[in-house]
């Protein structure tokens, strides 16, 4: 494990000499399962050669690291996340992303999980024991070592696997071009909204089932944070929606016999100060504008649905990968901007 700023700088030194392009493989770990506030706990760095965990919570300095992946080309597994917390934590997305599970898909793999493509390209079986430790802790067992070193062995080795067979199918462009926009998606990801308590059902509620959802949200995120733990661990969001249903209802909820005496208070006050909220001052509900559906509407949709599912049955991949119903509707009811939504190759799949 290396834990200091100046061991990063020597390692990195080390790894550049062997490969001057800088080519490596990443993973990251965080404690979102079990902490109040997400940090990056472990960075698994290889270059193919060597194989080594990055402790950020002990090294205040990252900047080398940071200097290296500018210039870096990293592969990474489900890139998304990864990304999202260089980003966040170094400042920093590599110039050159490319992730394994997308190239996967593309070649028609359906079980594509880091372990799935290890067993089906490595024929390696890996240890799942260690899939939701908490990575704040330290010292890191022995097992915890091997599983998050795991999880970059076997990225570049797979990758190059990967990559010959997308050039042979004739899909390495379409690969390029899917891996570059996700990392444009990762670059321009907007900050949390700030409405963060219209969790997913508060569509349905009218305003005044809205006024306790946010109270009893607010009352949660207060009991996670005091509690350090993620909110989901005080109530998850369809109880939430369920105490909600109750009050409006005129019934006093009934909160797990587990909680403390503190937090029932605390739950029966956010209730009460609720139900003291003018009209005026009740969040409203989000209005949708629908568009409206010209006659025709459905059989362009049905079409376009139709020769899609026919391409991706005949490149067997899933049709989903070609383009999302969601822009085939936009396509079908000649919304603008709906064809960008679109990658070239995807486009060029579809006739457009």
């Amino acid at each position: 494990m290396i834990s200091k700023a100046e061991d990063i700088k020597v390692f990195l030194n080390q790894c550049a000499k062997r490969d001057n392009h800088q080519v490596c493989a990443i993973d990251t770990e965080a404690d979102s399962l079990h902490r109040y506030r997400e940090s990056l706990c472990l960075i698994q760095f290889s270059d193919g050669v060597d194989h080594v965990l990055i402790d950020p919570l002990a090294i205040d300095d990252l900047s080398e690291l940071k200097t290296y992946l500018e210039t870096a080309t990293c592969w990474m597994h489900g890139a998304d996340y990864d990304m999202h917390m260089l980003k966040e934590n170094l400042g920093v997305i590599p110039p050159h992303v490319f992730d394994t599970q997308i190239g996967a898909r593309l070649l028609g793999v359906r079980k594509f999980g880091y372990g799935n493509l290890v067993a089906h390209y490595m024929g390696m079986e890996l240890e799942k024991t260690s899939q939701k430790a908490d990575w704040a802790k330290r010292p890191l067992t022995a097992i915890m070592e091997k599983y998050a070193l795991n999880d970059v062995v076997y990225l570049l080795p797979m990758a190059e696997m990967i990559t010959s067979q997308l050039k042979e199918a004739g899909r390495y462009e379409w690969f390029t071009q899917s891996c570059e926009a996700a990392r444009e998606k990762a670059l321009l990801r907007k900050p949390e909204k700030t409405e963060r308590w219209r969790i997913k059902g508060s569509g349905r509620l009218d305003k005044n089932g809205l006024n306790y959802l946010r109270a009893l949200w607010c009352w949660r995120d207060g009991e996670a944070e005091r509690w350090d733990r993620p909110p989901f661990m005080v109530a998850g969001n369809k109880q939430l929606l369920d105490w909600v249903a109750e009050l409006q209802e005129g019934r006093k909820p009934k909160v797990p016999k587990h909680y403390r005496e503190k937090r029932v208070k605390n739950f029966y006050q956010a209730a009460a100060e609720a139900e003291n909220v003018a009209p005026e001052d009740m969040p409203q509900k989000i209005q949708v504008k629908r568009r409206r559906k010209d006659p025709d509407f459905d059989s362009r949709l049905d079409k376009l649905m139709a020769h899609r599912d026919q391409v991706a049955l005949q490149l067997n991949i899933e049709s989903s990968l070609i383009a999302a119903r969601a822009v085939l509707e936009g396509l079908a009811g000649q919304h603008e901007g709906a064809e960008e939504q679109l990658l070239p190759w995807q486009r060029n799949l579809l006739g457009i």
